[in-house]
């Protein structure tokens, strides 16, 4: 039997039942499908984390947690559970939190809301060093491995507590005890596993010094003839950025694909199309670039790159 909790009127409940009952939970994976795969887990992989997971964001007894995105995003749904868990307190309003669990696109737009001294665990996405706005923890996991590595930012991230971390040809593989099951109804994903326990879901990475640099699941644009990673492009891009930056690929008549960036601040244009004639190889220059009132949205909090190229 397999309980899913996003079907019951309280999903935090339907997880402590489940783990009540000894029986697997099914979680939607998030993105930008409508019709998103789930991922099936014993709930003891999430309780076996979370010393760790108060560990790094602090959430204890007594704390209060703002999670603004929907439960339906497994991250969303582990915080609310964990501060269930270990006696804290979800709440509504920022000003009223303690905590935050956000993605990096919510903590542009919504970290100003928070508290002064309130502490932000980011995750969902790669978060860039910050000069500036609230405490901030991140850590980089999906929800097939759950947590692989955690630090202050996304050039800080050391291997979380539990979890070996092994890189194969650039393919980051994890063994811990927070790997799910598998997938519900028999569903395809890019989930692999081998006979000795570890697991990878395609996410590449390079190591810099000690820390794990992460680029992202290999999105690809095949433009002229060679294909570009995308999330390597927007590493370099979003170094030197300002404000937020998201690249996507788009089609074009002649080479097949191009490049595309689109930027909030608008000062950006011309600071990042410099370096990339200066500094990028031609077929990693982006052929097109757009200002947006800010980066669009998934449900699950992440940058929307199909409504970037749709749009």
């Amino acid at each position: 039997m397999i309980v899913r909790p996003l079907e019951a009127d309280d999903p935090v409940r339907a997880v402590f039942a489940a783990r009540e009952r000894g029986v697997a939970i099914a979680l939607a994976t998030s993105g930008t499908t409508d019709r998103p795969r789930f991922v099936v887990r014993d709930p003891e992989s999430w309780w076996v984390s979370f010393p760790a997971y108060s560990e790094l964001t602090g959430v204890r007894a007594g704390a209060t947690v703002w999670v603004p995105g929907p439960l339906s995003a497994t991250m969303n749904l582990f915080a609310a559970v964990h501060a269930a868990a270990v006696g804290a307190r979800v709440v509504d309003e920022p000003g009223e939190a303690t905590h935050a669990c956000l993605t990096p696109a919510q903590l542009d737009r919504l970290g100003d809301e928070l508290e002064p001294e309130a502490v932000v665990c980011v995750a969902g996405a790669r978060l860039e060093q910050r000069s500036a706005g609230p405490q901030v923890v991140h850590y980089y996991g999906a929800a097939e491995l759950s947590f692989v590595a955690a630090g202050n930012h996304g050039d800080d991230l050391q291997p979380f507590d539990g979890v070996e971390v092994d890189l194969r040809d650039g393919e980051i593989w994890v063994r811990s005890p927070y790997i799910c099951l598998g997938y519900a109804d028999g569903a395809a994903g890019p989930l692999r596993t081998d006979p000795d326990g570890w697991a990878t879901v395609g996410d590449r990475g390079r190591w810099s010094g000690t820390a794990l640099r992460v680029l992202g699941r290999p999105g690809t644009v095949t433009t002229a003839g060679a294909t570009v990673v995308i999330a390597e492009v927007e590493e370099q891009l979003a170094r030197i950025a300002r404000g937020p930056v998201a690249v996507f690929g788009v089609p074009h008549a002649v080479l097949g694909e191009v490049l595309a960036v689109a930027v909030v601040d608008e000062a950006d244009l011309v600071v990042l199309r410099t370096f990339a004639r200066e500094q990028l190889p031609s077929s990693h220059r982006p052929r097109r670039w757009q200002v947006v009132d800010e980066l669009p949205l998934t449900a699950g909090g992440k940058v929307d790159r199909v409504r970037l190229a749709h749009g």
